[in-house]
């Protein structure tokens, strides 16, 4: 069998290098597909001291815990910033999560649902956030990000749900939700 000839050996070489540049180039330009949206997780403050006329209730033992299993819960996710109305439950349900992240703890108004929305998509495109409200809240706050409510309703009992919002960049599409439950105590429904 004949060798085959230098040039073809070189042209060979070259389509091998050309193949190789092109597949490289495709993977740099390709986006990333967490960069596409932007992930907010939304969650209710969690269990309260239930003592009637309390201006700023203060969490339980039980609500301690159940903040330490949203630390557990997104430890490993790589949240860029945490969002919490201007209670005390709220903020210490997020403390955990954000001390351990070495994040502030950002402070916005339930009554501006539209502020937060335009604070996260613009400040924090193809991030992920963590959101901490009251349980006539976070349905809404699900809804304000263009997502439809992932459960029907959240009883004033139930502390345990974890909402998670992907919101698209492109906001033409439609962002979606999905519940889930963490934390002891959750109920299997």
């Amino acid at each position: 069998m004949k060798a085959p000839s230098r040039s073809l050996l070189w042209l060979f070489a070259f389509l091998v290098l050309l193949v190789g540049s092109s597949c490289g180039r495709a993977a740099q330009e390709r986006p990333d597909k967490r960069a596409i949206f932007t992930t907010v997780y939304v969650v209710r403050h969690a269990e309260k001291d239930l003592t009637p006329n309390l201006p700023d209730p203060l969490l339980t033992p039980a609500g301690q815990a159940r903040a330490q299993a949203l630390h557990d819960s997104l430890r490993r996710k790589p949240l860029t910033a945490v969002f919490s109305t201007a209670t005390t439950r709220t903020r210490t349900t997020a403390a955990p999560l954000a001390e351990a992240l070495k994040l502030p703890i950002q402070d916005y108004d339930a009554k501006q649902l539209q502020t937060l929305v335009h604070r996260i998509r613009s400040g924090y495109p193809g991030q992920q956030v963590l959101v901490v409200g009251h349980s006539n809240t976070i349905l809404e706050t699900v809804e304000a990000f263009g997502a439809p409510r992932p459960v029907p309703t959240i009883g004033d009992d139930e502390y345990d749900y974890l909402l998670e919002v992907r919101v698209p960049r492109d906001s033409m599409v439609a962002a979606t939700a999905v519940a889930r439950r963490y934390g002891q105590g959750t109920v299997a429904r």
